[in-house]
Order: C-alpha cells, then sequence, then structure tokens
C-alpha cells in the first residue's frame, strides 16, 4: 500500500502545534502526524503528516496559509515499516539517574539507573525534546536534594514519561492528566509496560478540572511540560492545587519566554527557585509561599 508524507515548516512551536492539529481533521485524515523542532537554532518547526490514501492538496495549502507556514510537499514513498523506522531513529536518553528508551533499547540501560520504556507514539514526550529533558533533570535533581512531594501531578502528561519518573523516585500518589484522550490512551500503555499501573492514574482532563485531581489536590509537585500561553493562563490553578510550599516544574518554554512566565507566577504567590536552559529552551521551578512549617509539611516532606 502506497504511504503519502506531507510535509512543511514554519516558525514556532504553537503555530506547528496547531497546524498538526488542523491537519489531523483533514478527510482523509492522516495516520500519523509529527510535530518537531528543527534543532539548527533558527526556531523553525517541521510537521509532516502521513496519509495512506492521497491527501487534500487544497486543505493542506489552506492550512499552511493559514499559519503563514512555507507551502507544503506531497510524496510518495515506498512501502516501509514506518513504526519499527521511527524506533530506529529514537535513541536513548540519559537524564540523571533517568535512562529513557524505546523497548528494541531497554537491554541497553546502564546498571542502577531508572530506565523508563516510552515507544513511538503519537503522544509527546519522549525525552528527545529540551522542555521534556528539562523537566526529568529537575526531577533527578530534585530528588537528589532528598525533597519529597506527598502527591505528584504530571499535567499534560502526554506519553506519561514525567509521571512515570516521580513514581520511580518517590512514594506518594502519582497522577497523570490530559486534554487528549489518545494520549491519556499512551501514557496508560506506558505506565502499565512500565510496571507502575498500580502507582500512577492517568485520567483525560481539560485544565485542572477533575474530581480525580480535586481529590487529590493539594499537590506537593505539579510538572507542567505545556507551552507559554497556556502555562500563564492556568497559573492560578495550578498554584491553587499546590500546597503550602509545594512546587512546580514549567516548561515548554522558550528561553526568551522565562522570565515573563516567572514574573507571572511570583504575582501569585509562587516564587522562582531556580532555571535551567537546555538549547532555545527554559525549564522553571517555582515554590508556593509557605504558611507556617505546619503548611511546609503538606508540600513535602523535610
Amino acid at each position: 500500500m502506497p504511504v503519502f508524507l506531507a510535509h512543511c515548516t514554519l516558525r514556532g512551536r504553537e503555530a506547528a502545534d496547531a497546524l498538526g492539529a488542523g491537519m489531523e481533521r483533514l478527510a482523509p485524515p492522516p495516520c500519523g502526524v509529527g510535530v518537531f523542532e528543527i534543532e539548527d537554532g533558527s526556531g523553525m518547526w517541521e510537521v509532516s503528516g502521513y496519509f495512506d490514501a492521497a491527501p487534500d492538496q487544497a486543505g493542506l495549502a489552506l492550512l499552511a496559509a493559514a499559519r503563514e507556514a512555507n507551502p507544503f510537499t506531497v510524496s510518495e514513498l515506498p512501502d516501509t515499516d514506518w513504526v519499527a523506522h521511527a524506533k530506529r531513529l529514537l535513541h536513548p536518553v540519559e537524564a540523571g539517574r533517568f535512562f529513557v528508551c524505546g523497548s528494541h533499547d531497554a537491554h541497553r540501560a546502564p546498571a542502577g539507573c531508572e530506565r523508563l520504556i516510552v515507544d513511538a507514539a503519537t503522544a509527546f514526550g519522549t525525552g528527545h525534546h529540551g522542555t521534556t529533558l528539562g523537566c526529568l533533570r529537575e526531577i533527578d535533581r530534585l530528588a537528589g536534594e532528598g525533597w519529597t512531594p506527598q502527591a505528584t501531578l504530571d499535567l499534560g502528561c502526554g506519553t506519561g514519561v514525567l509521571a512515570m519518573a516521580a513514581a520511580r523516585v518517590w512514594p506518594g500518589e502519582t497522577l497523570a492528566s490530559d486534554a487528549d484522550s489518545v494520549a491519556v490512551e499512551v501514557a496508560s500503555a506506558n505506565v502499565a509496560l512500565n510496571g507502575l499501573a498500580a502507582r500512577v492514574r492517568c485520567v483525560e482532563a481539560s485544565g485542572l478540572e477533575h474530581p480525580q485531581i480535586a481529590a487529590s489536590a493539594p499537590f506537593g509537585l505539579i510538572a507542567a511540560n505545556l507551552l507559554k500561553a497556556p502555562l500563564i493562563a492556568l497559573r492560578a490553578a495550578i498554584t491553587g492545587h499546590l500546597a503550602p510550599a509545594g512546587r512546580a516544574i514549567l516548561s515548554g518554554i522558550l528561553r526568551d519566554q522565562a522570565d515573563e512566565v516567572a514574573e507571572a507566577y511570583a504575582s501569585g504567590g509562587a516564587a522562582l527557585l531556580r532555571r535551567s536552559d537546555i538549547g532555545d529552551w527554559a525549564t522553571l521551578l517555582v515554590e508556593k509561599s509557605a504558611v507556617g512549617a505546619a503548611g511546609r509539611n503538606q508540600g513535602a516532606d523535610p
């Protein structure tokens, strides 16, 4: 069966994510969509869609024009096992104690590491991108400092890799949520694959509006690898769901956006503790104001 590849480039992650979402609504729909940053410092992103029938080129042209993208190129590809091809391209990632890999590379994990298996899928978060990598490194650093949250929320979990990392290093309750039902399915599958089904609960939720999130709050740690706009829009909800002295890892932020996000959270009572940059991306760690010693113990164990 022939496979068609529709491919274009454009500037900015938000526009690229929106274009990828728009492709999924085409008829015929793509059987897979990929959104990737071009790691050359240009700020350009690549959006690709795979189709098992010739795609609607007029629809693609409209999508590209609406997002100010370069025109799509469409080509017919040879019959190939594209899942196997993707697995070969996704090399393992080391982030402190964490070794993130596909199941085909699980045997390569070093002794003593925390191995997290994440196979190629349609949800975001394999550890290769600077945002996910920054969050994993921050979880590793917090654990190394002896800081322990009583409950953790991975907000916008994608593959669930951050929730799994938290569950591997901390004993408290771990919750993973995403507004995308496909991401929740992928995260649930990964959680089971890693033997963490009894430790991590995955729920479909828009923002923090879900009964299980409300029941598990307040959280000692919220990891939110989103984008600048939703991070700022959800500032009150994120800080409101943190325990006193609870912390949030914020990512999906370009380096020149980090100060604006940090200032927004500081104005809401969550001060910046530290910032780390990987390439063009920043990861922030903020802490909610404590209310006495008792409040501090709600967020984290001393």
